[in-house]
């Protein structure tokens, strides 16, 4: 496996990530013998990235990542996130704000059993609270050392745009990554995200690679509506083309979409994500992305279609420039 720089940091991280949101077997999800044959794969692998969350298993995960990672934490890059409630008779226990930060903060240290994050999300945007105190308390905890660098997920790209701009402003910490949903058949991250990123340098972890298994095979055709049975037959018959999985397949073209984009792989077992990393090396013939492309009948809308379509505004010889 390979490595990239964090957004505009000098931190290294592998192409793919590791994504536990099913582990911690005392929240109904994967026992503890099989996450650890699950985390040593994907480190002889590689990869170097763990992505958890303070609400994933109900706390669960963070727990059995703590005994996992214990005796070799420093050789992982552990994220995990807060906004989502601790306590859903408190309002103070959820949200973007300060006090809420703060606790939660404190809990995945304790339950993770670890002094730092290394990369502490924004989970999702807290329309309540404003963006300025957002960035400044995330900017405080990486000043406390408990935090090293700082990202936002599931966070509309203005909301993202803005907190980068502010810490830029002002002198704090800026965002060095986003996480969002995308795959073959869900490409809303291509509208704004996905060019916002690339504008602030920001690098693009991305969930749901697989479409809860969708694009894998996973899933009964009868239980997918029209845009996805079609996509998941395009996948399902490029696989066989060149001789991958289907969820190889799917990996493949999400990992090819921009050298930003780094996929969240989870599994259930340590025999899924063999599969999965068994395709971390494909590349897909230009052809066969290209059916790909047009499986999902996406469109960019309005107004970047609009934008495109209206090129002739800038004369004939636009075409004749090149980008910098």
């Amino acid at each position: 496996m390979r490595y990239r720089l964090l957004g505009r940091t000098g931190l290294r991280v592998s192409e793919v990530f590791l994504g536990s949101l099913g582990f911690g077997e005392e929240g109904g999800g994967v026992p503890l013998t099989e996450a650890k044959r699950i985390l040593d794969m994907y480190s002889d692998a590689g990869g170097n990235v763990i992505d958890t969350a303070i609400n994933y298993g109900g706390g669960a995960s963070e727990s059995d990542l703590g005994e996992l990672l214990s005796g070799r934490r420093d050789r992982f890059v552990l994220g995990t996130k807060y906004a989502w409630t601790r306590d859903g008779t408190d309002p103070n226990a959820a949200g973007n704000h300060r006090k809420n930060l703060v606790r939660s903060l404190e809990t995945s240290l304790r339950r993770l059993r670890t002094d730092y994050i290394d990369l502490y999300w924004v989970h999702i945007w807290d329309p309540l609270t404003p963006v300025e105190e957002t960035v400044r308390a995330l900017n405080d905890a990486v000043r406390s050392g408990k935090v090293l660098h700082v990202g936002f997920s599931d966070t509309p790209a203005w909301v993202v745009s803005q907190a980068a701009t502010l810490a830029a402003q002002r002198g704090l910490e800026a965002p060095a990554a986003v996480q969002a949903p995308y795959n073959v058949v869900q490409r809303d991250i291509e509208r704004e995200i996905l060019p916002m990123a690339e504008s602030h340098g920001l690098t693009v972890a991305s969930w749901g690679p697989l479409a809860k298994g969708a694009m894998a095979g996973r899933r009964a055709l009868e239980t997918l509506n029209a845009t996805e049975r079609q996509a998941a037959e395009t996948v399902a018959t490029v696989a066989k083309e060149v001789g991958a999985t289907p969820a190889q397949v799917a990996l493949a073209w999400t990992r090819s979409r921009h050298r930003l984009i780094h996929p969240i792989v989870g599994a259930s077992s340590s025999d899924q994500l063999r599969e999965l990393l068994g395709g971390v090396d494909l590349v897909l013939p230009d052809e066969a992305v290209a059916r790909l492309d047009a499986a999902s009948d996406f469109t960019l809308g309005f107004p970047s279609s609009f934008i495109t379509q209206a090129a002739p505004v800038y004369g004939e010889s636009f075409s004749r420039v090149d980008p910098s």
